[in-house]
């Protein structure tokens, strides 16, 4: 199974970051009750952080993120810690042998940033009982691992809120990676949001098996657009489909990243996931000595997930609209899957009053009302 195959996800700005303002978050983890390991790094050592990338640094899109905490955490915490990162680590025995290699040069906190790096993740951490690990998007968990991930489903539905209000066709192309529950939620999350605010509208998948294949995601890209795609979006990290889209004059949404540099007037806003602060929070638990294993899944409200800025081109109104569904996630008063929510058949899958619940959406493998086509057979994992 491929990296984020159940969950991947306004910014940490580091400008802004204090260590005395770095205290212990709660967690929804329901180990929540595991005392903290209690070995505090020697003041003067700085802490070795490794981290293990599945993707380029230069993708702009996962990786990038991820790589865009690290180095938010070295300014957070300035000489206190020392970070490593090893990309294009392939999960299987190859992720084994890098997060293995780390721990036996000295890094104490590791993060592990693929789905496919949680089995490997739990392996090595049981013959280093003294290293602290943090597996994003896993569900695995031990006495000295961790698992985080985001909310992305709230900024892909208030994405999903302005391509409702964008489209000229009414038709949405969505280029996705794998066909598994955090790309069908997210697919869900944006098409929820792009029927609230344009019942009308519906929106067609094309699948590219991959993460990152630039060309594999322009030809998917370019397909949408051969169906009538007037506006573009994607569970894919490179910029490809963002780039085609302003060479034909049309709208997209880039992941991950603001990738507004790559298509000035065909860029909307971004879907953005930033790991600066929690990988600042979470290096300076090791080092006071107060870290566990939480299982954190944050959202908007949290600072993990967000949007990008708009484009002017996006109407004031439909502006103010986004921005206020925005404020309903951050105070919890909004959900990406109010109820009542319908599968394609028409089938109510979340009744009136209801939320779809988190273990529902880890597990999502239907298609909500709106979107066409179906899943691709023998493929979910």
């Amino acid at each position: 199974m491929d990296r984020r195959k159940f969950i991947k996800y306004a910014s940490f700005t580091g400008a802004s970051f204090t260590i005395a303002a770095c205290t212990e978050r709660k967690s929804n983890n329901p180990q929540s009750g595991v005392s903290p390991r209690t070995s505090p790094i020697a003041v003067n050592e700085p802490l070795k952080v490794g981290f293990v990338y599945v993707g380029p640094v230069g993708d702009f899109g996962w990786t990038y993120a991820h790589d865009l905490g690290r180095r938010e955490m070295e300014v957070n915490l300035q000489g206190r810690v020392r970070s490593t990162f090893i990309e294009n680590v392939s999960e299987g025995a190859d992720a084994e042998r890098v997060i293995r290699q780390l721990a036996l040069d000295g890094n104490k906190l590791i993060f592990t940033t693929s789905f496919g790096y949680m089995n490997p993740t739990i392996k090595v951490a049981k013959d280093f009982p003294d290293v602290y690990f943090e597996h994003c998007t896993g569900y695995k968990r031990a006495a000295n691992v961790g698992t985080y991930l985001g909310r992305f489903e709230e900024p892909r539905y208030l994405t999903g809120m302005i391509a409702g209000k964008m489209t000229k066709s009414n038709i949405i192309g969505f280029i996705g990676a794998y066909p598994i529950p955090e790309v069908i939620r997210g697919i869900g999350a944006f098409t929820q949001g792009l029927r609230a605010t344009n019942p009308k509208a519906k929106l067609r998948v094309v699948w590219v098996q991959s993460w990152y294949d630039p060309a594999k995601e322009r030809e998917a890209a370019q397909a949408l657009v051969n169906l009538d795609a007037d506006v573009l979006t994607q569970h894919t990290d490179s910029a490809a489909a963002v780039q085609l889209a302003e060479e034909k004059g049309i709208f997209a949404f880039g992941y991950n990243t603001d990738m507004s540099r790559f298509g000035a007037k065909a860029h909307l806003t971004s879907a953005i996931n930033k790991w600066g602060k929690f990988y600042t929070h979470k290096a300076l638990a090791v080092i006071n000595g107060t870290w566990k294993p939480e299982n954190v899944w944050y959202g908007i409200g949290q600072g993990m997930v967000d949007i990008s800025p708009l484009n002017p081109a996006i109407p004031q109104d439909v502006q103010r609209l986004v921005m206020a569904k925005r404020e309903e996630f951050i105070k919890g008063s909004a959900h990406p899957f109010n109820g009542p929510v319908k599968d394609q058949k028409g089938v109510v899958r979340v009744p009136q009053g209801k939320v779809l619940e988190d273990k529902q959406q880890l597990a999502m493998d239907w298609y909500v009302e709106g979107v066409e086509g179906s899943l691709p057979k023998g493929s979910l994992k």
